[in-house]
């Protein structure tokens, strides 16, 4: 396994992998950034993003069923284990803890 530091996109897309909850895949995991970010990316930033979240042990693969609209051929879906949720709440309560430090008079 890879390290354990999840960078900015990859916490975003790890945190995407967890909401869409066994039913994510590149296309899915896309437009979920872009339609709760704004966030425009392309689907072959995403299948990077997933590859190295794997590498890190933060997530699963396993084969969809066969869809008539992909020609017979399944889709690659993402489901995040419990090394990825326990590198989010991490990371989630790093922040926290830095958000915290910061004065009020810096708003």
């Amino acid at each position: 396994m890879k390290g354990t530091h999840l960078g900015e996109f990859e916490e975003l897309v790890l945190l995407t992998v967890g909401i869409l909850d066994g039913n994510a895949y590149g296309i899915t995991v896309m437009d979920e950034i872009e339609a709760h970010t704004g966030r425009r990316v392309s689907v072959s930033t995403i299948h990077a993003t997933l590859n190295r979240l794997l590498d890190k042990g933060f997530v699963e693969s396993y084969a969809g069923p066969a869809t008539p609209v992909r020609g017979g051929r399944s889709k690659r879906l993402y489901r995040m284990n419990l090394s990825g949720h326990r590198a989010l709440e991490k990371v989630r309560l790093q922040r926290e803890k830095m958000w915290n430090l910061m004065p009020k008079s810096a708003f």
